[in-house]
């Protein structure tokens, strides 16, 4: 398959500016940026998406940018409901630099800040220079305007789109960047910098959209929806990635191996035809984290939520490290504790609402610890109850889970 072939293959290509893109595409040459704002100081798996497909067009010969919006992010791309929170500069700047050293870690690219070339331009020449090419009923029409116009847009929101297409344009010029791809909720935003860059250089430029990645409930991942799955493994641990792909619903494993790995069209469609006939085994699923978490955060991470995974909630548990565990249970309430009675460190730590219901849970083997039933009231916890005498899972239930620490 050509390069277009395999994108499309994939569920990867929604819309493209122009049909000479294809050819272009497949010959391989072209410079081309992708942006994100620094809304946080790390990548979700809705970024890995988009940054997958920069790493094939690399391997395909292109020449990817990725852009860190210093400037735009303190102004917010609008929302169709409603306006972003303002975030400081300060802020701004650090989650730049997180995601600068995120993004050359992990995928090589060059990394610019579009703060660099807006920051002396004033109010004047922003309107003469670039304003004045922008229609205001050009604008309107935008789908992301259009979704706010009844409930409000704010000045600010509404010349985002004014400064993406100059990033457009300034990137054009300087780096002979030709290409923006994107999500696809970034096409109006793409074609006003193709417009620009025709309008003022009377040159070609060009955009290609993807499909938004979303969650099981069509949500698109992110910090503002509250559903994002973080890049970096102190924000959400190998181990709860590799939770959340192995339980993801069996309709979407697959558009899943197409978007977010390398594997061969061979490859995944022998991995739909197992999750037909055999759904309970879960290969797609087991391969899917395979994929992903070792790409971010690597083998041996991998290899660690794999083996936390099998041996949590069995009698493999004490063979665990603490430090595994807590690293990747951090989610699940936790505490720290101390020696004493069972069902006061129940109550104190509030895995109980009650001694009463305490008692009643213990005495219908409902508490475990370490995977082991308790089932005396009596019980005195100690040191030597605990993993490394460090850590207490404690598991209510069937499906409560609690972490506790011994200072």
């Amino acid at each position: 398959m050509t390069v277009y072939e395999d994108l499309l293959w994939r569920g990867l290509i929604q819309d493209i500016s122009s049909d000479e893109l294809i050819e272009k595409l497949n010959k391989g040459g072209l410079t081309f940026y992708i942006g994100t704002d620094p809304t946080a100081d790390s990548m979700h798996i809705g970024h890995y998406s988009s940054f997958l497909i920069s790493k094939r067009l690399a391997k395909a010969g292109h020449h990817p940018i990725l852009l860190v919006g210093g400037a735009t992010g303190l102004i917010g791309d609008p929302k169709p409901t409603s306006e972003r929170p303002m975030i400081s500069k300060a802020e701004v700047e650090h989650n730049f630099k997180g995601l600068k050293k995120q993004a050359e870690e992990l995928f090589g690219f060059k990394v610019v800040n579009n703060y660099d070339w807006t920051k002396d331009i004033n109010v004047l020449d922003f309107l003469r220079d670039y304003g004045k090419h922008f229609n205001i009923n050009y604008m309107l029409a935008k789908d992301k305007v259009k979704q706010r116009i009844e409930s409000g847009i704010t000045y600010a929101e509404f010349s985002y789109m004014i400064l993406q297409a100059l990033d457009f344009l300034h990137l054009y010029e300087t780096y002979d960047c030709t290409l923006q791809v994107a999500g696809s909720d970034q096409w109006g935003n793409i074609t006003s910098g193709i417009e620009l860059i025709r309008k003022k250089l009377g040159k070609t430029a060009y955009g290609m959209v993807m499909p938004l990645v979303t969650d099981s409930n069509g949500v698109k991942f992110g910090k503002t929806e509250g559903n994002a799955l973080w890049l970096d493994k102190n924000k959400t641990s190998s181990y709860e990635l590799f939770q959340y792909l192995i339980n993801l619903e069996d309709s979407m494993i697959i558009d899943y191996l197409k978007k977010l790995t390398f594997l061969s069209k061979e490859e995944i469609l022998q991995y739909e035809k197992l999750n037909k006939e055999h759904p309970e085994l879960r290969e797609a699923h087991k391969k899917l984290a395979q994929c992903i978490i070792t790409d971010i955060h690597g083998k041996e991470a991998y290899l660690t939520a794999l083996k936390i995974s099998s041996s949590l909630f069995s009698d493999d548990i004490w063979s665990l490290r603490s430090d595994e565990i807590i690293e990747n249970l951090k989610d699940i309430p936790n505490f720290f504790v101390e020696e004493g009675n069972i069902v006061d460190l129940l109550v104190l730590n509030k895995v109980c609402s009650s001694k009463r219901e305490a008692r009643e849970m213990i005495l219908n083997n409902a508490i475990r610890i370490n995977n082991i039933k308790q089932n005396d009231v009596n019980k005195m916890i100690s040191k030597s109850d605990a993993i490394e005498e460090k850590v207490l899972l404690i598991k209510k239930g069937k499906k409560s889970y609690y972490l506790g620490i011994f200072k």
